[in-house]
């Protein structure tokens, strides 16, 4: 079964418009399927440069119009593969977009460390940037009925999203999958890019923030954990998320005394991935972290489901120091706020009261089993 990608149609309205496309992603989270289609797509005026190819990354090291219009010649769509891996590869895109007219450049890269930060001068006009998440439900729906849909919802919040699952016929294949992901690939950017004393170190980091789910967590707690500084757990928390495996929310605040504002909460951008990490792929029946799982969950594709309609909301978690609380919190450019609440369980809960005072245009509502839907697909 093959899932259309909602960014790939994003991507193929962008081409002929003189643009670097950045497609950013975590390791395994159909990058490569993509780009192989708009390839085949676009085959007669396309010219392939995986970064990773040491003889390509040289080549490009070349910085002059000379050699990049030779390179390119009549193609008119160039596409780079993992072009973190290329050193200066900001410099190297610029130097293309700006020189050589009628071609469209995408880069993919699975770190988004250093892709552009080191263009000098900002690709403010020139550039389009694209997450690509593991399979989202917006995505799976389009090839499966409700009734398909609702039967397989504990199956994701076990096993996540990625690809490649849905060609695993049995759960042991896909645990099996998730282990080795994590393993092999995951830190892979990371621990190539940057100086990491170990995959030790950032693996316990990970278990930790993985039972962590949806709690504040002090990073000074989890330097004496790991029996480093609150500067060191400051740095790779900040290189986790480059890397597409963790993001953070902050609290919001609107200076309220008793709003929690300089706390974060860290979350795994796939369900999968951080029960591989817990070595947990009990059924839910047998778990006592459903909250976890589907607060996570949840946010994830919300997520998901607003970049494929192309809105992008700041997102915050809400909480007092009293205790009242709201999961996720939307906030857009107008300053308009969504607070969204989410619960495994039937007990219906209530608007925080402090929320509804202090917000009292803000909307707000209670996700569950028997709505969610409505706000994912």
């Amino acid at each position: 079964m093959d899932i259309p990608r909602f960014v790939a149609k994003k991507m193929l309205s962008q081409i002929g418009k003189q643009k670097v496309i950045l497609l950013y992603g975590s390791r395994r989270t159909g990058k490569t399927t993509l780009i192989e289609e708009i390839r085949q797509a676009y085959a007669e005026r396309t010219l392939f440069l995986l970064g990773e190819d040491a003889q390509v990354a040289e080549v490009l090291q070349n910085r002059t119009v000379v050699n990049y219009s030779q390179m390119i010649g009549d193609k008119t769509l160039v596409i780079i593969d993992e072009a973190q891996t290329v050193p200066q590869i900001g410099k190297i895109l610029k130097l293309m977009i700006d020189s050589i007219p009628g071609i469209t450049i995408i880069a993919t890269g699975s770190s988004s460390l250093d892709l552009v930060n080191d263009a000098g001068e900002p690709l403010v006009g020139r550039q389009l940037v694209y997450q690509l998440f593991p399979l989202s439900q917006v995505e799976f729906s389009q090839k499966e009925n409700l009734i398909e849909t609702l039967g397989r919802l504990e199956n994701r919040l076990i096993y996540g999203g990625y690809p490649e699952l849905i060609h695993l016929s049995t759960l042991e294949e896909k645990e099996e999958y998730l282990k080795s992901l994590v393993n092999s690939y995951l830190l892979k950017d990371l621990l190539a890019l940057t100086t990491i004393k170990g995959a030790d170190v950032l693996f316990r980091l990970l278990k930790l923030l993985a039972f962590e789910v949806g709690s504040q967590v002090s990073t000074v707690e989890l330097g004496n954990s790991l029996q480093l500084n609150k500067e060191t757990v400051d740095r790779y928390l900040d290189l986790l998320s480059k890397v597409f495996i963790i993001f953070p929310l902050s609290g919001y605040s609107q200076n309220l005394r008793k709003e929690v504002s300089k706390s974060k909460k860290w979350y795994f951008y796939d369900n999968g991935i951080r029960n591989a990490l817990i070595n947990n792929f009990s059924p839910m029946a047998f778990r006592n972290d459903i909250g976890q799982l589907w607060e996570q969950w949840m946010i994830v594709e919300r997520m998901k489901f607003n970049s494929s309609r192309g809105y992008a909301p700041d997102y915050y978690f809400w909480r007092t120091y009293d205790g009242q609380e709201i999961d996720l919190l939307e906030v857009n450019s107008l300053q308009e706020i969504q607070g969204l609440e989410f619960k495994w369980g039937t007990k219906k809960p209530k608007v925080p009261a402090a929320f509804a005072k202090a917000y009292p245009d803000a909307k707000w509502t209670a996700v569950s089993k028997d709505n969610y839907l409505e706000w994912i697909c």
